[in-house]
């Protein structure tokens, strides 16, 4: 199955993307996108391999939606994507995709940030459908896009 891939151009160096795009996912993430939604307390990626991608939400609940599976502070991190075609997670890591973003410098000192999410084979009989969902409009297009609005501001 085709990987779904979108690239960015942002006016901010490949360190200063990664750190927002890693450390300040709370701030830029779509609440709607959460299981939590107005109640999301807190969403985040523990910033080391083996790490776990994180939603924090009212009266102590918490979600692991993904697990760092390779970073290289101020370039690159690859993440599982634990995350069913119907909002459920999925706790088994080998029914999984994976995202993938690669923060590259330009030569105006900008980053030309590279996304890949794949592997939707492993979500099973829904993968193909929620592929395409993830590359429509209010997919990962909206996604980044709230990320580009966050590193303009």
């Amino acid at each position: 199955m085709e990987a779904i891939t979108k690239t960015l151009k942002l006016d901010i160096s490949p360190e200063t993307a990664f750190q927002k795009f890693v450390h300040d996912l709370n701030a830029w993430w779509p609440a709607e996108y959460t299981w939590s939604q107005e109640s999301l307390e807190r969403i985040y990626i523990d910033a080391r391999k083996e790490g776990l991608c994180t939603e924090m939400g009212p009266h102590g609940f918490r979600c692991d939606w993904g697990r760092v599976k390779a970073i290289d502070p101020g370039k690159s991190i690859r993440f599982s994507w634990q995350i069913s075609a119907k909002r459920e997670p999925v706790p088994d890591p080998d029914k999984a995709s994976e995202v993938q973003v690669v923060f590259a410098p330009t030569e105006n000192g900008g980053t030309l940030l590279q996304f890949q999410h794949d592997g939707f084979e492993k979500h099973g009989p829904d993968g193909a459908q929620y592929r395409d969902m993830m590359d429509s409009e209010p997919g990962w297009t909206y996604i980044l896009e709230c990320f580009r609005s966050y590193c303009s501001s």
